[in-house]
This record gives structure tokens, C-alpha cells and sequence, in this order.
């Protein structure tokens, strides 16, 4: 099969949060959102192809000093470059365009000067609208191509030690029907419903407060995150536990993003030791991973990799801003770390890989000791998230953090023909408030994605004229 893309089109849409979300050093409140469309030609054939995704401020790269305006420039750049050089790519299957893609990509950031995490968010844009085109091309379900190896993924050329297998080989024969839709608590976030004054309620008819959340969407799952100062991370995570003791589940589950706010693997240790002696030991029953605690400048280093190795009764830590290239997984596994996340705009086939690998290290230990968790930096559909869905059911992963819904409106940041398209096609993934909103229709704490599984990725045609509106 021959592949190539002809032209790529991006179009921004600027969007602001309900409610503030403060997820480390930064708090967002307006960012663009942007939709990647590409006319590419399958086998001689057209075929349009699209993804999307935030801009996020100060997750691909953590400096402090940078202006927000800059890093979206930033962003921007890093996708128009990938797009501009995909144009003169041709291959045979989608794994191969993506290989010398990354390969172009990624010579290209180190002239430059740009982090791979950065460099590779434009590599993912062009690689998901492909994969979407490609998809459509065949009227094949992403999960189906993946099984059937339709995508041409060749582990050899990336991870030898998968040599010789296929996806299937490693991966759930079907796609997950649902996910657990794991709810962040944002750094600014009210937990209690008291917190919120007359004059800050929002009163757009969804949740504000933790307590209210909840009871809302029957939540079950947390992401708990610490901002390093002890004294704060003590007294909101004890108000937290308090919540979720009372209204949770008696089976929830929560996971601590340490934000990389440490430094030093000996300045995490004492925080978590203090952090968790002044939490009851029936809190921790619930833990179930902490991700990225340490700055991603030191993370991948020989000295974090001793500390973890001396550190016998650490909790189980993954990586997630510090996998930013192909090899960052192996790193981080031979370093004492139990893992790594996906999320799209890491790479979807970096997400495969990555998956693989793990489920062959479990196989071959016995145990499920190492582990992938699905995350998101409160994305929204009607594009981006349904696709990240669809590659999070097809990996397996069952707990995924969702929270666009949280800090959005639901879709009310695009025009009503998007919402109601969007409602008309998912009417088990979304539904409407009073107030005319489409929203993610959450239950039990859970999302369904069958909808999703049955399209090529995730997206019906109807949309594509909707957005270039």
C-alpha cells in the first residue's frame, strides 16, 4: 500500500475553563484548541484524516520563566513543522510513514534545540490524522487494525526484544466496553461545598466541589495531586480522605501525581514519609501508583535510579512527562520505576509499544508488577478525546483520567451544530443539561467507548465539515 499526505490544514479555537485548573506550575484558564485535518492518498485514493488537542502551557516543557504566549508559539511550531515534513514522506504502511516521520521530527528538534516531549506532540498530530484517514480508508475499526496488524507495527525496529511478535501477541483480543473515569483533584480545587462562596459558584448545573462530584458522576477513581509544600499537601490530603471515606465507594482508588516538584529522590522520600504517617493506613490501602514526583531534568538519572533501588518499600512510581522518547520506558524500568502512562499526545504507537512491553515483562515475571495508566490533561471531544479513548480501550487500560468534562463545560466552547451532532451520534457517551449542553454522561463512575470501538478512530464523517466551519 502506498502512503502520503498532500495537505494539512490546523485550525485554532480558543477556549476557556469553567472553573480554574491548577495542575503544577501552572493554572489554566484559556488555551487554544486545535483540529489537524490532512488530505492524504491511500493506494491513489483520497482520503481526509483528523486529529486534535490542547495547547497546554508548561506540561511539555516545565519553565517557569517562559511566557505562556511563547510556548504556544512553541507548540504551534512543532506542528507545522511535522506537517510540513510528512508532505514529502511516502510509505507503505502507516507504522513505516511514522518511523521516518519521528526520525525527520526528531533530527530536527535536536538542530532546534526542543525537548523530544515537545518535538513528538507534533509528530503525534500528524500520526493520529493518519491513522484516522487510514482507518476510514479500509472502514476498519482502530482496534480491529490493530489486531490484525493492518498498521504494519514492526516492534524490531524500535524494541528487539519484541522481535518477532505482533500487537495481538501483547495486547486485549477485544477493546474495553467502558472505561473508569478517574477524576483529578485539581491543586485549586474545592472539596468541600462549603468552600464555595455565593459569589465563586459557578452554577452551570454541573459539580464544582469534590463532595459534589461525586455524588454527580458516581466517581470512583481519584488522581490526588501535591503541590511539595508538606504542610499544604498534609492538610488538603486529609480533607480529601475525609470526602472520600464519606462518599466514595468503599472500594475507590486513587493515584498522587508528585507534578515533578522534587528535586532530589531523598527530598520525595522524607515527603512522602511525613505525607503518609499523618495519613491513616486505610488511606494507602487505596493507592494505587504515584506518578512523575521528580523534575524531569533529573528523573532518568543513575542517581534517582539508586535511590529507587534503596528505597524497599516504595510505593509503586511511574513516569509520565519524562517519557519523552522511544527508549524512556526501558530507561525508567531498569531504573526501579514501575511504569509509564499514555495519553495521544505522547504517540499512539509509542502507547503500543510501551503497553507491549509491559505486558511481556508481567508474562515473563509472573505478576502484574508493572503497569500503564491512562491519563489526559483536561481533554474534550469531539475529536481528541474520542480518539485517546479508543487507543486507551484498545491497550486495556481500564482506570483513564478524564477531566475535561470537569474543567469545561461540557462542549459548549464549539457551536451548537458540533454539541448536537456530537449528542446525535454518541447517545450512550453523551448526553445534554438542561441548559441545552452536551456533556460527557458519566454513571457509576463510568464512561462507555463502545460507540467509539465500532468507528475507524473513534470519529464519524459528519464532523469534518462541522469543524472546517
Amino acid at each position: 500500500m502506498s502512503l502520503r499526505i498532500l495537505q494539512f490544514q490546523l485550525f485554532r479555537h480558543d477556549i476557556s475553563t469553567r472553573m480554574p485548573f491548577k495542575y503544577g506550575i501552572a493554572t489554566m484558564t484559556h488555551l487554544p484548541h486545535v483540529f489537524l485535518r490532512i488530505e492524504a492518498s491511500v493506494d491513489g485514493r483520497a482520503q481526509s484524516g483528523i486529529s486534535a488537542d490542547h495547547l497546554p502551557p508548561k506540561w511539555f516543557t516545565k519553565d517557569p520563566e517562559r511566557d505562556p504566549f511563547y510556548e504556544i508559539d512553541d507548540m504551534l511550531n512543532v506542528i507545522e513543522n511535522a506537517g510540513s515534513l510528512a508532505k514529502d514522506i511516502e510509505a507503505e504502511t502507516v507504522f513505516n510513514f511514522w518511523r521516518d516521520l519521528y526520525g525527520r521530527q526528531d533530527a530536527w528538534a535536536k538542530e532546534q534545540g526542543i525537548p523530544s516531549l515537545l518535538a513528538h506532540f507534533g509528530t503525534s498530530l500528524v500520526e493520529r490524522a493518519l491513522i484516522d484517514a487510514f482507518c476510514r480508508h479500509l472502514q476498519l475499526p482502530f482496534h480491529q487494525a490493530l489486531a490484525e496488524n493492518a498498521l504494519g507495527i514492526d516492534f524490531s525496529t524500535v524494541r528487539p526484544d519484541l522481535a518477532g511478535t505482533q500487537p495481538n501477541d501483547w495486547l486485549p483480543t477485544e477493546p474495553l466496553g467502558q472505561v473508569t473515569a478517574r477524576h483529578t483533584v485539581g491543586l485549586a480545587d474545592p472539596i468541600y461545598e462549603s468552600e464555595i462562596s455565593d459569589q465563586a459558584r459557578i452554577g452551570d448545573g454541573l459539580p464544582e466541589s469534590l463532595e459534589a462530584c461525586i455524588g454527580f458522576y458516581g466517581l470512583k477513581h481519584f488522581k490526588i495531586k501535591i503541590c511539595g509544600n508538606l504542610d499544604t499537601d498534609i492538610v488538603r490530603t486529609k480533607s480529601i480522605f475525609t470526602v472520600l471515606e464519606q462518599q466514595a465507594p468503599n472500594d475507590y482508588a486513587f493515584t498522587l501525581d508528585g507534578n515533578e516538584q522534587f528535586l532530589d529522590a531523598n527530598q520525595f522520600r522524607l515527603h512522602w514519609n511525613e505525607l503518609t504517617n499523618n495519613l491513616p493506613d486505610s488511606f494507602l490501602d487505596h493507592l494505587l501508583f504515584v506518578e512523575q514526583p521528580f523534575h524531569r531534568d533529573i528523573a532518568l538519572s543513575e542517581s534517582i535510579g539508586e535511590a529507587l533501588r534503596d528505597w524497599k518499600d516504595a510505593p509503586p512510581i511511574i513516569i509520565d512527562e519524562s517519557d519523552g522518547d522511544l527508549d524512556s520506558l526501558a530507561t525508567a524500568i531498569a531504573l526501579g520505576y514501575k511504569g509509564t502512562s499514555h495519553k495521544n499526545c505522547k504517540g499512539v504507537f509509542k502507547g503500543i509499544i510501551n503497553r507491549s512491553t509491559i505486558n511481556s515483562l508481567n508474562r515473563k515475571s509472573g505478576a502484574q508488577e508493572f503497569l500503564m495508566s491512562g491519563e489526559d490533561l483536561a481533554n474534550i471531544g469531539p475529536i481528541a478525546n474520542h480518539q485517546d479513548l479508543v487507543v486507551q480501550a484498545a491497550l486495556g487500560n481500564e482506570s483513564v483520567e478524564r477531566n475535561g468534562h470537569h474543567y469545561f463545560s461540557g462542549l459548549s466552547v464549539f457551536d451548537q451544530a458540533i454539541q448536537d451532532d456530537t449528542l446525535a451520534s454518541f447517545p450512550d457517551m453523551y448526553t445534554q443539561n438542561p441548559e441545552g449542553v452536551t456533556r460527557l454522561d458519566i454513571r457509576n463512575g463510568q464512561l462507555s467507548v463502545e460507540e467509539l470501538n465500532d468507528l475507524p478512530f473513534g470519529t464519524r464523517d459528519s464532523i469534518f465539515n462541522l469543524i472546517n466551519s
